[in-house]
């Protein structure tokens, strides 16, 4: 899974993304020009307790978490579409987008807008993921023209669902508030777009709405609940706060999370809300050598859980031995859920669970 971190600049991208990764990219309140700099990927195991017990029983030469990559880059800026086509061009590739929102007064980090008002810049930056794809769209239909004057015949599918598009876009409205079928998305796959992704926001908060002005941060999020639609979330994170977190121990790190009333760290709450987002699960695979999880999205069936792992194995499917997660932790092991008749035999249409351990046979 790879997550695209965004935001405005000076709104604490680079802030939260050291928090996730436990890097420590320098942060700066000064705008990075347009065209310095490289984009910043930071890779960090999906935190699952089932593969930790796993792995505990099994006593594996590997233990393989599931992962996600989170990339910073250049901030994002109102009404510059040359700056922001290049940071879209880096991030058309990413699962979901992580926008940060600058909820945080401090007068030596300049803001953009002259102002900290944190409703109004999530629907700028929306603004701006729109507009993007808006001139996709146009280009789009542009070379469509070009090419229909050379004697080349559009692509109606196409053409309809770019029109459907068009009108949501003109209207402000971002694409991942659309219904879209699997062959319209399939006709427009190859542009992609960035406003159809799905979208946590971020409000970067200060330490004080964590105790003293709690209120005014669950107030935030019912607001931009309200603004927000389809395949979105909000959350409430202090960033710098986090960003230390993430250089701690982990004894240090719990017991300052319960000083502050933190139940779990921002990496774990956010790498569960894209999961959910992305409608996504995960399975597993154990043995002497290695213990691995595996991310799906859910509705998968057994035969393509199986070309997760490797091609040959889909090609030669026979049979998949399943066990769920919580069921051989009941019994104790593979050979107690056995005699329980817990351990069975699935077919290819069968559609894998969050927390199933699955043994595939296969032929070559």
């Amino acid at each position: 899974m790879k997550i695209a971190i965004i935001g405005f600049i000076n709104s604490g991208k680079t802030t939260l993304f050291n928090a996730l990764t436990g890097q420590a990219l320098e942060t700066t309140p000064y705008p990075t020009l347009a065209g310095a700099g490289e984009p910043h990927p930071g890779v960090v195991n999906v935190p699952d307790e089932r593969v930790s017990r796993l792995s505990g029983i099994y006593k594996p030469k590997k233990t393989t978490y599931a992962a996600v990559e989170y990339v910073d880059y250049l901030g994002l800026t109102k009404g510059d579409p040359k700056q922001n086509a290049k940071v879209f061009g880096t991030i058309k590739d990413a699962d979901a987008l992580l926008h940060v929102v600058r909820a945080f007064e401090d007068p030596a980090v300049p803001h953009p807008f002259k102002g900290v008002d944190p409703l109004r810049d999530m629907s700028y930056l929306e603004q701006e993921l729109v507009l993007g794809d808006l001139e996709l769209v146009e280009k789009r239909f542009m070379r469509m023209e070009e090419g229909k004057k050379k004697g080349k015949k559009p692509n109606e599918a196409e053409r309809e669902v770019l029109l459907k598009c068009k009108e949501t876009l003109e209207n402000e409205v971002p694409l991942r508030d659309l219904e879209f079928s699997e062959d319209e998305l399939k006709n427009i796959r190859h542009l992609e777009f960035v406003s159809v992704k799905p979208e946590v926001v971020v409000f970067n908060i200060p330490e004080d709405y964590l105790k003293e002005r709690e209120k005014e941060a669950g107030e935030l999020l019912a607001g931009a609940r309200e603004k927000l639609k389809g395949n979105t979330e909000a959350l409430a994170v202090a960033g710098k706060i986090e960003m230390e977190l993430a250089q701690l121990a982990p004894e240090e790190a719990d017991a300052f999370l319960q000083d502050l009333g933190i139940e779990k760290p921002a990496r774990a709450r956010l790498i569960r809300t894209c999961y959910r987002l992305l409608d996504l699960i995960s399975f597993f695979t154990v043995g002497e050598d290695e213990v691995k999880a595996w991310t799906i999205r859910n509705g998968t069936t057994a035969l393509k859980a199986a070309g997760k792992i490797h091609s040959d194995i889909e090609k030669g499917f026979i049979k998949a031995e399943v066990v769920h997660y919580e069921d051989f932790i009941k019994t104790g092991g593979m050979a107690e859920a056995r005699r329980e008749g817990l351990l069975r035999l699935e077919g290819k249409t069968y559609i894998v669970r969050d927390g199933d351990i699955i043994n595939f046979r296969f032929a070559i």
